[in-house]
């Protein structure tokens, strides 16, 4: 974004802004910054905070987080209010949750009770009638998240060139994945269900945002999100407690019987296709979009994956290539 469109976009704001409280006695300050084009700024007015999401509409579309924000408030999960809206222009007006992330205070004290509390709103975000049906999490929206590993990662951040057999090596583990990815029970997935995305709430806590991308998906999904967090990591003995606490409730709202070992399946194999994806993404948001703090947080996610394949023979050859692709990663 030029500078001149940066300054238009701001006066399209401050200009939006009067014309919706009547008076410009208004404040505004940036809130946070987002991996996709949306921006979002803390507007005070009448000793009142709101957060001003700005979607630029030629890059974003407001419709829907719009869409899942009316189905999720509905069903009493603590995401934001929406006081106005401007479809066309891409601003919302947010109430303010606040501006602590569950990032800014995990601590060993705290690490379980605020994920029981998160896992508590994942279940009621994963029952919540889909009164608009969400897109499908299909086998080719899958596919096509795992790939961005060879061409992000791969070819654009190691700089390596695959060969026939690498390339059969990374079809037919996306294939295998898949496979376990595909065959779990079926939910809302807010996709990005993580520790920058959870904001610390004196009531309701957590409270949710950056739902707009959900699905229809594995519900093992959002909680590897969680857990196997590209920002944060836990002890195997805590991720494995936490696992089975969503795993009761779970089993116990739906009067299923799933195992703790079939669920841990799922659960490890979803976090390698979660793990093919944030890694290709984190690339691309450093080569195409300039954001290069992202690459700080993949030897964290890469230390996820690669446990991922220690554990199954089936991914024998796929860790064999991350071997052979380790002297590259050292020296970026």
């Amino acid at each position: 974004m030029t500078n001149r469109t940066k300054f238009n976009r701001q006066t399209e704001r401050h200009h939006w802004l009067a014309n919706h409280f009547g008076h410009r006695n208004f404040s505004i300050e940036p809130a946070s910054a987002d991996a996709s084009f949306r921006s979002y700024f803390r507007v005070k007015s009448n000793e009142r905070s709101f957060i001003l999401m700005d979607a630029p509409p030629d890059q974003e579309d407001c419709r829907p987080f719009i869409t899942v924000q009316q189905m999720l408030i509905r069903h009493h999960v603590h995401v934001p209010e929406i006081f106005a809206q401007d479809i066309d222009n891409g601003f919302l007006l947010l109430s303010d949750l606040g501006s602590t992330l569950y990032l800014d205070v995990l601590n060993e004290d705290n690490a379980k009770s605020l994920y029981q509390q998160a896992i508590d709103s994942l279940l009621s975000l994963q029952t919540t009638p889909q009164t608009t049906p969400l897109p499908k999490y299909s086998q080719e929206l899958l596919t096509t998240e795992m790939c961005l590993f060879d061409e992000w990662f791969i070819a654009e951040h190691l700089g390596h060139e695959l060969n026939d057999k690498q390339h059969r090596i990374l079809k037919e583990t996306r294939q295998w994945i898949l496979g376990y990815v595909l065959e779990q029970p079926q939910v809302m997935v807010h996709r990005d269900y993580h520790s920058r995305n959870l904001m610390v709430t004196e009531e309701n806590n957590p409270g949710i945002i950056d739902f707009q991308d959900a699905v229809h998906g594995p519900f093992s999904y959002d909680l590897v999100s969680l857990l196997k967090d590209c920002y944060i990591s836990w002890p195997h003995e805590l991720v494995t407690e936490l696992c089975e606490y969503f795993l009761n409730r779970y089993n116990k709202i739906h009067h299923s019987t799933i195992s703790l070992s079939e669920f841990m399946n799922w659960f490890h194999l979803t976090t390698a296709q979660r793990h093919l994806k944030t890694i290709g993404i984190f690339c691309r948001l450093n080569y195409r979009d300039g954001k290069k703090n992202y690459l700080n947080d993949i030897p964290r996610t890469l230390h996820y994956l690669k446990h991922v394949t220690e554990m199954y023979p089936e991914l024998y050859e796929f860790n064999q290539l991350l071997e052979q692709l380790q002297p590259k990663i050292k020296v970026q």
